[in-house]
């Protein structure tokens, strides 16, 4: 299995118009490959912009956020770089798509790291930072997996946050079982 890197990617319309969006990069050689689901307005952007910013964050809120419907986070012009940055990262990096292989469902953006930079200091794991960020994929595939899969999953994550979560990070999982909940109580 390859190595991905959750962060937040800012593409661009072709009017200039930034887009965030969660996504998991795949590292694979020294490529990146953002690989979004069709349809989708990062896919469509990425179709009609070779740039692309990943932004690295620590903070749960902005995971949560994203899956929930919010997308007016504060965003950073970067110096020479189309694609503006996540002003909370702790880091960014700039990509510059290599060469595409198309796919009916996920086509794959191979990317190039032209630069990274970090902002912030990165003071260590926490697991109901992870939690959160996988209850925040959970609730992007409700319609993909069965209910029992999917309250199996929280009751196994909901450990982390009774154990290990901060002010932030109740926040964030609040959000995401909101989501979650309503989307039950609408298909019965």
């Amino acid at each position: 299995m390859p190595l991905i890197r959750e962060c937040v990617l800012t593409t661009l319309s072709p009017e200039g118009r930034p887009h965030v969006a969660p996504l998991g990069l795949i590292e694979e050689g020294d490529c990146w490959i953002a690989a979004p689901f069709r349809p989708s307005k990062t896919l469509f952007n990425l179709e009609h912009s070779g740039k692309l910013t990943a932004s690295f964050t620590d903070d749960a809120r902005v995971f949560a956020g994203l899956v929930v419907g919010q997308r007016s986070f504060p965003l950073t012009d970067i110096e020479n770089w189309p694609a503006p940055r996540l002003s909370c990262a702790l880091a960014h990096a700039e990509l510059e798509i290599a060469r595409v292989e198309e796919d009916a469902v996920r086509p794959r953006f191979f990317c190039r790291v032209k630069h990274t930079e970090s902002h912030r200091p990165f003071l260590g794991m926490n697991r109901a930072r992870a939690a959160v960020l996988e209850a925040a994929i959970l609730a992007t595939r409700l319609g993909m997996l069965s209910r029992e899969k999917i309250d199996s999953e929280i009751a196994y994550l909901k450990i982390a946050i009774d154990k290990t979560a901060g002010a932030a990070e109740r926040e964030a999982w609040d959000m995401v079982m909101e989501k979650i909940a309503a989307h039950f109580a609408n298909i019965r």
